[in-house]
């Protein structure tokens, strides 16, 4: 039997210290391609944030993962799980994958993954994802997995000089399930 945490296309692992450069460009890229603008941070600031990453436990059902591309070995982005609440039984995720390597199902993989840990293993009822919503490549992946738009914060986010109105996705555990079932191959397959 493989690892739960190996799919066709990729590995989801923790982060090692010397992941710092794949992080390194994934902000860049997010900066690039107007997800995020924030201060410059040094190469040495991300190998410490990424040494310091490697030894951090998970908080409850609060971790972040890297994704690995199987066929090179390679860093192609980061899966996280965020804000788990038990007692809901809900949580919210995000996914980034490096500009170089996108619309090759290596997203749709990990997120299959980790839903399928956070509903099957943690017993999770709900999970969430906010969108911005020009992230039209986004929006896309999150309906194609199943995801329903639940709302829409107007002007909610400033970026780059201006407000953008946030997409709220949601999707249950009994919807992926019937969608995603655990025998079935990883999307894109």
């Amino acid at each position: 039997m493989t690892s739960f945490w190996t799919g066709t296309r990729i590995r989801l692992r923790g982060i090692e210290p010397e992941d710092w450069t794949g992080f390194m460009r994934l902000a860049v890229d997010e900066e690039r391609l107007g997800d995020a603008v924030r201060p410059p941070r040094s190469g040495e600031g991300y190998r410490a944030w990424a040494k310091e990453q490697a030894a951090v436990e998970p908080d409850g059902d609060c971790f972040r993962l890297v994704i690995e591309a199987l066929d090179t070995g390679e860093m192609v982005g980061a899966v996280s799980s965020n804000d788990a609440d038990p007692q809901a039984g809900r949580f919210e995720y995000g996914v980034t994958v490096g500009a170089d390597h996108r619309r090759k199902g290596y997203a749709a993989e990990a997120v299959v993954m980790l839903l399928r840990f956070m509903f099957a293993e943690r017993r999770h009822h709900k999970c969430e994802a906010r969108v911005l919503a020009y992230n039209q490549g986004s929006l896309a992946l999150h309906r194609r997995l199943g995801f329903v738009e639940e709302g829409r914060l107007r002007d909610h986010v400033f970026l780059a000089g201006r407000h953008h109105d946030l997409v709220l996705l949601g999707i249950l555990a009994e919807e992926f399930t019937q969608l995603h079932p655990p025998t079935e191959p990883p999307i894109g397959t």
